[in-house]
This record gives C-alpha cells, structure tokens and sequence, in this order.
C-alpha cells in the first residue's frame, strides 16, 4: 500500500524528520483560512508519479491565485488518478538536492540504504550517482555514515544526512514498511536539511499488526468499480480480512474460519438471505493481540454494513484472548459512530446489530452493549432466529 505524500510526511514528522509547515486541503475554500504565509506550494496528493510534468504541482503568492489553482489541481488527472486532498506547504530554498531511500531487497533478505547527490525529478542523473549500502547485521549509525560517505558528502553535512537515514531506518523497521523514500533531501545555503517529498510503501502482510496504518487503507474511487451487487463505492479490504458479497440482507461477522461458515450455514437454515461475511481470524496466530482483534471488529462492522440493502448485522465471536468486554468496546464504538451519523440525517449508515458473545466478562460486555442499543444473545440459535426475524421484517 502506497501512502500519499502528506500521510508519509506525517511519520516523518513523527520521528523527527525534518518537514516543512503543511496544511491538507480538502476543498479549494479551505485555502481562505491558510495558516500558512505565501508564498506556498500546493501539490496533488496522488500516488502516480509525475505530479510536477503533468501539472499537479504549482506555485502562488496569494489567497486568489491559489484558490484557483487548487481548483485546477483538483480536476486534473495524472495517470487516470484525481486527487481528493491537495498539501499546502511552505516554500523552500535549496542549493541542492539529493535521493534517499530504505528498501527492502527481496532478493539478499535485507535491507538496502540508497542515496544519490542528484535528487529532484531528474530520474536519470539520480540513477548514476546511486550509491547502496546493505544492512546485513544489526543496524548502527555506522551504515548510514558509510552511505553519505559514498554519496560525496563533506563536512557538518555527512552527520546532517547521517542522522536523516538513521531515521528514515528506524521508521522503516517500526512499521514494517517496503520503502522509505525522501526526493528531493533539500539542502539550503546554509546547509540545512530538509525532507521535501516522501514516499512511504507499506507492507500489505504486516498492515494487521500496525493500526494506525490500516487507517489510512485507500477506498475505491467510483470509476474503479464496485462489489457484486452493490450500488455505491465501497472500501477497500485489507488481506487479513476475509470479506466476502453475497446477494442477501444479513452481515456476518465473526472469529475463525470454521465458525464463520458454521454461522453462514445456520442463518441459510433458518431461512436467512446472508448479504456477506466477514472472517477476522481466529485467536491462534501469534501476532493476533486484543487491541489488533478491536481493530479488526471496527473495520469488519464498517465492511459488512457498507450495502444499502443490510438490514442487520450478526456478530457472532467466541472469545478468548480478547475478552468479551474488550470486544463489545469495539462493537460500542462503531455503534455510537452510526447513530452520530444517522442523527446527523444520514438514515443508511444505522442498521440493527445483534451479538452472540461465549467467553469472560459476559455480564459487563452486556451492559455496555445495552447502552448503545445492542442486543446480546448468549443462544446462538436464538440469535440467528432473531437476526432472520428482524431483516424479513424490515
């Protein structure tokens, strides 16, 4: 997954990679309340390449001739993508640029450190002044000053640049990313460093154990199609989710493949139209904890629940590592989320759910379900009876 340039900056700003003041802008009037001094530059938040060419990045000097740009910004395709965000940034004078990047080489199994002094969109000079250094034991500040060694760098320069890749390292191991990448490192006239786009891949694999990446998982644009039988843009599903369409009116959801299609089976039998199931995983892996089974509880209800034709929703979770009460917290949360938005007139995002829970806490998990207008069922053929009843009726 790749992130967009404002997210990446954002982890950058996080461990303490120099950015330059942004601002995200999701309409071109947000730019009236800019709290950034002009000039700015304001950039599409894409993730095809080639922004600059195509016309995604521009220049201005004040309030009107940046609302006009973001205008054009925001209707401009680059490589068939539009932009639903655009980043204001501050401008920033360089006296050069370089590339640097931390890659996983899939090949070797480590990973690689790779710096260029030509930074910039020039592709090709960046290319043959490409310097690597391969991390193949523990990593030490002695690899990332061996880099800008390499790279040419002088001077106050190479601890400046050293401690950029000793950074953009430990943000690449912490979150199990693919690729860290900073083009162009701006260096000022006074030699100071300064990351001025970023790009950040994230390890589709690891996104389970990493949620406030699993946050930022892109959704599906109108034109790229939608799921079997469904009338609007859905989201995307990450792949620890087993999501699956059918053609009925009641969401499943539940933990573990074997009592996710016992489930399916049994709402089948009692005369149900399942809409589609989402499995979460079962409790055995290793790397399941119970703030990343939350998680999963939140994004499954917001997945199953998406149609416009789920009349209810089936929880059905056998606990264990994650105690009953942990996963109601999550069941509450997505709860309270939809009567905020049905409040707020949007009568498609409430829908009935209905929780089959066995395991410890069962009496506090009722009681904060029943606060949110949750019903709790103990007999799973009751809850199924009362699932089918509900979503025939409706």
């Amino acid at each position: 997954m790749d992130l967009l340039e404002y997210q990446a900056k954002e982890l950058f700003r996080e461990m303490g990679i120099p950015v330059l003041p942004s601002q995200r802008i999701d309409h071109p009037r947000d730019l009236k309340g800019l709290k950034i001094p002009y000039p700015v530059v304001l950039k599409s938040q894409v993730r095809a390449g080639g922004r600059g060419r195509a016309g995604g990045i521009k220049f201005v000097a004040n309030t009107i001739d940046a609302v006009a740009a973001a205008q054009n910004i925001f209707h401009l395709p680059i490589n068939t993508e539009y932009p639903e965000v655009l980043l204001a940034e501050a401008k920033y004078d360089t006296d050069r640029e370089f590339y640097l990047a931390v890659v996983l080489d899939r090949t070797a199994r480590r990973p690689l450190l790779l710096g260029s002094s030509q930074g910039g969109t020039s592709t090709e000079l960046a290319m043959e002044q490409m310097q690597q250094v391969v991390v193949d034991e523990g990593f030490s500040p002695f690899y990332a000053r061996r880099l800008t060694l390499k790279m040419g760098c002088t001077g106050p320069l190479i601890e400046a640049v050293s401690d950029i890749v000793e950074k953009m390292y430990l943000l690449f191991v912490e979150k199990d990313l693919d690729l860290v990448e900073i083009n162009p490192l701006g260096i000022s006239p006074g030699g100071e460093v300064m990351a001025l786009d970023g790009k950040v891949t994230v390890n589709d694999e690891a996104l389970g154990r990493h949620a406030s990446l699993l946050q930022l998982q892109p959704k599906t644009h109108p034109d790229e199609g939608l799921l079997a039988g469904s009338d609007s843009p859905v989201m995307a599903v990450p792949s620890e989710l087993n999501f699956v369409e059918l053609d009925g009116n009641i969401g499943l959801l539940c933990n573990g493949a074997g009592l996710t299609m016992a489930t399916l089976d049994l709402v089948y039998a009692a005369g149900g139209k399942p809409a589609n199931f989402v499995n979460i995983g079962g409790e055995c892996r290793w790397d399941l904890t119970p703030e990343l089974l939350c998680d999963r509880i939140k994004l499954g209800l917001a997945l199953v629940s998406q149609k416009k034709n789920v009349q209810v929703v089936l929880v059905n979770l056998l606990g264990g590592l994650c105690s009953c009460t942990q996963a109601v917290e999550a069941i509450a949360h997505y709860q309270k989320q939809s009567q905020r938005e049905t409040a707020a007139g949007n009568p498609q995002t409430q829908v009935t759910v209905i929780v089959r829970l066995y395991g410890s806490e069962i009496d506090q998990a009722r009681e904060i379900l029943q606060a949110v207008e949750v019903t709790v069922v103990e007999n799973l053929d009751e809850a199924i009876a009362l699932s089918v009843s509900l979503a025939t009726n409706a």
